[in-house]
């Protein structure tokens, strides 16, 4: 397996206040480690205008899996979050580092 860290951008449609966007960063934490702090990349970057970046980094076989996989992961964290794909659309994802066979 192979470590990724994944670029996935996104737009926040409605308002979304600073206690949520702790939250969305306290929940995908455990996937922000040693490969992205090694790239100084932070978490999440929230940009004027409402887009945003969140940086995750996931384990897979290839880079498309990974890219899936952190989608995935993001669009599910901001749905528990109350924050459906209709308010907060995700673009599509980039490989932002690469740390080889773990």
């Amino acid at each position: 397996m192979t470590t990724y860290v994944i670029t996935v951008p996104g737009t926040f449609l409605t308002d979304v206040d600073e206690a949520a966007r702790s939250e969305l960063a306290k929940r995908l934490a455990s996937h922000h480690t040693d490969l992205s702090e090694t790239e100084d990349v932070e978490l999440l970057t929230v940009h004027d205008g409402g887009t945003f970046s969140v940086r995750l980094e996931v384990e897979a076989t290839d880079r498309a899996t990974a890219e899936d996989n952190a989608v995935r992961l993001l669009a599910g964290t901001l749905e528990e979050l109350g924050l459906p794909e209709k308010d907060v659309p995700l673009g599509p994802p980039a490989v932002t580092g690469v740390d080889g066979e773990s």
